[in-house]
């Protein structure tokens, strides 16, 4: 019912509007913030490797240090490249509703590396406003340009449905 309502209603597409435009504010603001002010990732993975995640028995998620330590760290100049324009275009397409899923799940794959890595912040409830977006589907990016792209790339099923001779 309530996924019904996300992704078929005119109100909920309005709501989802403010939503779109609150979440994605905050990474576009946080992606301008690191493309201007010089960012350097490679402190934080030190720190997520130092630091790991861990519970009473250790490290909770030692499959990610590994990462961190074994491919993050060696390229942290790709990721000084992907998290500042991952979140800028992130925010970018939230804001004026293109690729509005696309986005939304970016967002959200963001967020659970930031957790992972061990902040916490704000991250759980911008995964759930990624996931309510994710969950609305074309519905969250109608008011926007996803609309327009939507009857731009949208198929002419009639010729599908002749005899190829009336083509």
């Amino acid at each position: 019912m309530i996924v019904r309502f996300l992704r078929e209603s005119t109100i909920a597409s309005w709501l989802l509007l403010i939503l779109r435009l609150y979440w994605g504010y905050s990474w576009l603001i946080a992606g301008w913030g690191k493309l201007t002010g010089g960012f350097d990732a490679s402190g934080f993975l030190k720190g997520a490797v130092a630091n790991p995640v861990s519970g009473t028995n250790g490290v909770v998620y030692g499959w990610w240090v590994s990462f961190l330590e074994r491919f993050a760290l060696p390229n942290s100049g790709l990721f000084n490249m992907m998290i500042p324009w991952g979140e800028f275009l992130v925010g970018l397409g939230l804001i004026l509703g293109c690729l509005t899923t696309i986005a939304a799940f970016f967002g959200i794959l963001m967020n659970f590396s930031f957790l992972l890595s061990g902040t916490i912040s704000h991250n759980p409830t911008d995964i759930l406003m990624g996931v309510i977006i994710l969950v609305s589907g074309y519905n969250a990016g109608r008011i926007g340009l996803d609309y327009f792209l939507g009857r731009f790339f949208k198929r002419d099923t009639s010729l599908e449905r002749r005899p190829i001779g009336e083509r």
